[in-house]
């Protein structure tokens, strides 16, 4: 860790940790192995007894949670259920620093943090990046925003919880906005493979059977996705590469292949909607590219 911010010691610092899914049980379990003082909280007080018998306080209600301790994890469903717990106990939180690692939108990262801010208490919004099984492992990493005085100042036990921070900024917002970014690209990247893996198992092949093939496509992404940042930052969409008439008539062969299957069709006709929207607006001699400022804009 650099030198460059205050460094705590576990034995300095106590922690409390409320909402206990997988993904908050295993945050506090990281804390516990840690050396860290920890207090939980859950409505189903149950899902707190392995964390108690390793040395875990357990709060007897969310208000004396969180008067338990300055840091407090929350790691709940959305921001909704937070207002839902909190609100009733809003006079103990002044002086509270709540890291909020619930996945919602960065307008309600933002929106929270002003409701914190209006209650004597500061936000810290977190992304976490990985599953439960990955929380506590040096390799993994997690996007905050919001002070970065005060992120600094908490570091290393944030470290201790979801392995490598990475701050984006002062803005609230900014730590959701890199979580739904990863989630956009994760959640449709899974459906395509998902989708592809109907249409082989259409033609009697296992998902297996396409494994190779798979993993070789996903690889060759990251050269894609570096050729076009660039481009697509200085405006450029040229058709020296690629034209996005050679594109549609691609999804279309895509789009004909499932349908020749029998498979559901869904995704890849919405994929080909795009490409003909494209084509509609006059791109068809430009790069497919040039799709991004199309989907930038609401249909």
């Amino acid at each position: 860790m650099s030198s460059n911010h205050t460094e705590t010691t576990a034995a300095a610092v106590t922690v409390t940790v409320i909402g206990l899914g997988p993904m908050g049980r295993a945050m506090a379990a990281a804390l516990l192995d840690r050396g860290y003082e920890v207090t939980v909280w859950n409505r189903t007080a149950s899902r707190a007894d392995d964390l108690v018998d390793r040395g875990a306080r357990l709060a007897p209600n969310v208000g004396a949670a969180v008067a338990a301790n300055e840091l407090v994890v929350l790691s709940l469903t959305d921001y909704a259920a937070m207002y839902d717990l909190l609100e009733p106990v809003a006079d103990r939180l002044a002086g509270r620093v709540l890291v909020n690692l619930s996945s919602d939108t960065p307008e309600e990262a933002r929106k929270a943090a002003r409701w914190a801010a209006d209650r004597g208490a500061v936000q810290l919004t977190g992304g976490v990046t990985v599953p439960p099984s990955g929380i506590g492992k040096p390799e993994s990493s997690t996007f905050y925003s919001g002070p970065r005085a005060v992120f600094d100042r908490h570091r290393q036990v944030l470290e201790a919880i979801t392995g490598r921070t990475d701050h984006k900024g002062e803005d609230a917002g900014l730590a959701a906005l890199f979580y739904q970014i990863g989630m956009t690209m994760f959640w449709t990247s899974m459906l395509g493979y998902w989708q592809a893996t109907a249409l082989a198992r259409a033609n009697g092949l296992t998902a297996t059977d396409i494994l190779d093939h798979a993993v070789d496509t996903a690889n060759s992404l990251p050269g894609f996705l570096a050729f076009y940042a660039g481009r697509i930052d200085a405006g450029r969409h040229d058709g020296d590469v690629d034209r996005l008439a050679m594109g549609t008539a691609s999804a279309e062969h895509v789009l004909h292949t499932h349908a020749d299957a029998g498979v559901d069709t869904a995704l890849p006709a919405a994929v080909a909607e795009l490409f003909r929207r494209g084509m509609a607006a006059g791109g068809a001699a430009d790069s497919f590219s040039g799709l991004v400022d199309l989907m930038g804009k609401p249909a």
